[in-house]
């Protein structure tokens, strides 16, 4: 008899473990490259026709949040978000016509690059006798826009809820949670210091756990048989980061059509 309720129990931890897992992410060993839908619509721009290229400059593009990763168990001293957002932007602005809208200037490793040029004048200079070394190298370029702002906002657990059942021991649960990053973008006139334009995103980062668990006693509370099994899916925060900052690029583009600073047209 005990043998038999022991394998009612166990067809039923399968069944019910292996609908629990029928979800589970594949995990890629190899890098792979993601694109959002507002990726396609910053290369679905035209390159600027009327005007020449746009020269613009990003420094830096900080968390201004000071949120650590959220936890229940215990304190986290990893950041929420990430710290090189700046690289994102760059990416973005190289994205809108396929690099034919915006020409950005090295800013960020700025120092890096005037270490090198200057170790290429001094070794032209000793080795080479080039008395006109610093001709030799082309000026860098100017910006005349300057992109700034940065993350400013990160909310954990704004919403979160569950259902669950229990019969007999058998029992099923489902949780989520959603937490939310919030991004802020201006685009600033190196000549007249004005800012020009302005833009804000916030996106969801949502987050689902399900399960599903057995606990039977099998004699008279002398043995007992648990089986659990669950799958969670968390989005993750750099892809909610980057696709707020390609959605506030989004936005600047169309506020600068409308305010005549250049004109946008779609493939």
């Amino acid at each position: 008899m005990e043998i038999l309720t022991l394998l009612k129990v166990l067809a039923v931890a399968c069944f019910i473990t292996g609908c629990a897992s029928t979800d589970r992410p594949i995990m890629y060993d190899d890098p792979y490259v993601t694109a959002s839908k507002q990726t396609d619509m910053l290369r679905a721009v035209k390159p600027l026709t009327d005007q020449p290229i746009i020269d613009i400059a990003v420094y830096s593009f900080p968390d201004m949040t000071g949120q650590r990763k959220p936890s229940t168990k215990f304190s986290q001293l990893s950041m929420a978000v990430s710290q090189g957002a700046d690289a994102w932007v760059i990416k973005s602005l190289k994205e809108v016509a396929h690099g034919k809208f915006f020409r950005v200037v090295e800013r960020s490793g700025l120092d890096n690059l005037v270490k090198e040029r200057q170790l290429i004048r001094s070794t032209r200079e000793l080795y080479d006798g080039d008395e006109q070394a610093n001709t030799v190298l082309k000026p860098l370029l100017f910006a005349g826009l300057i992109v700034e702002g940065g993350i400013v906002g990160y909310d954990a657990n704004t919403q979160s809820g569950g259902d669950g059942a229990r019969y007999f021991g058998i029992g099923v649960h489902e949780e989520y949670r959603v937490d939310q990053v919030t991004v802020s973008m201006r685009l600033v006139s190196v000549q007249t210091g004005e800012v020009l334009l302005t833009a804000e995103a916030t996106k969801s980062i949502a987050s689902f756990k399900t399960g599903a668990d057995v606990f039977r006693f099998l004699d008279m509370s002398t043995m007992a048989f648990e089986v659990e099994s669950g799958v969670a899916s968390n989005e993750p925060v750099n892809y909610a980061v980057r696709t707020a900052i390609e959605y506030c690029l989004l936005e600047i583009l169309k506020l600068g059509d409308k305010d005549g600073l250049w004109k946008i047209k779609y493939y």
